[in-house]
């Protein structure tokens, strides 16, 4: 099986990827504007899910001049958060705001759609940066784990971001990810979620695993630790878990 390789370019500054296309994906939660800046001069593609236009908005003080320097180009959702004053505002700078009234379907889904069918006549394909999604209602936070856990079969590698941690889905298999000690702090989990157990061997962690059962209902690798030294953490996993890192927001 080959090794999937990760890293994190999108948070550097500049950010150096000149072969790799962010989508950016705003929600509807709260984050920091040194985060925001980061992400989106990163992104090749911005679009608020619904509400997450009012925290962009907001989060610039609703300053028309700062904001019309950070114009999605895109507003999509069922609309019942977006507030009056900022749909006005966006429309004003011609943005798009399209109104998905299906129910089956989420705000994040509905953008995360978007982003597919823009890849259908884009080269490369966008990976997807999901700024919040691991804060806020216990219940949206479980169904974003959820739906990334589904699109682990994607090409695409997804990301969901917080002023507090970045975070992905890790598809069974072996991982290496290299680490940028300057953006990431020291504590990171290795979680079963989604998935009955899991047997895990890892490298470049304070406490490294070997062939170790991981399940809820067992042990669970939560604040464990990079090592200082390691540039890489290699990871082999039998079933997909989520792994997660503190961000330095001194880094930012």
């Amino acid at each position: 099986m080959v090794e999937r390789v990760w890293s994190l370019p999108f948070l550097e500054h500049p950010a150096p990827h000149p072969d790799r296309k962010y989508a950016l994906i705003i929600l509807n939660q709260p984050f920091s504007v040194p985060l925001l800046r980061r992400l989106w001069h990163a992104a090749d593609w911005r679009a608020c899910a619904d509400g997450g236009a009012n925290r962009l908005y907001d989060v610039l003080g609703g300053d028309p001049d700062v904001c019309s320097e950070y114009l999605p180009d895109i507003i999509k959702g069922d609309l019942d958060s977006l507030r009056d004053d900022v749909k006005k505002f966006y429309e004003s700078w011609c943005v798009s705001v399209v109104h998905d009234e299906d129910q089956y379907s989420t705000d994040l889904m509905k953008c995360v759609a978007e982003v597919l069918e823009r890849d259908k006549s884009t080269t490369p394909e966008y990976d997807i940066i999901i700024l919040g999604g691991l804060s806020g209602r216990l219940d949206q936070t479980v169904h974003t784990l959820s739906y990334i856990h589904k699109l682990r079969k994607q090409h695409k590698q997804i990301f969901t971001v917080t002023d507090d941690n970045v975070a992905w889905v890790l598809d069974s298999g072996e991982h290496r990810i290299h680490i940028n000690h300057t953006l990431l702090g020291k504590t990171c989990g290795l979680l079963p979620l989604g998935v009955e157990s899991t047997v895990l061997s890892t490298t470049g962690l304070q406490w490294n695993l070997t062939n170790k059962k991981s399940s809820f209902d067992g042990m669970v690798s939560t604040s464990n630790h990079l090592v200082p030294e390691e540039k890489t953490v290699w990871i082999k996993t039998t079933m997909p878990i989520w792994w997660t890192v503190e961000l330095k927001s001194s880094a930012l």
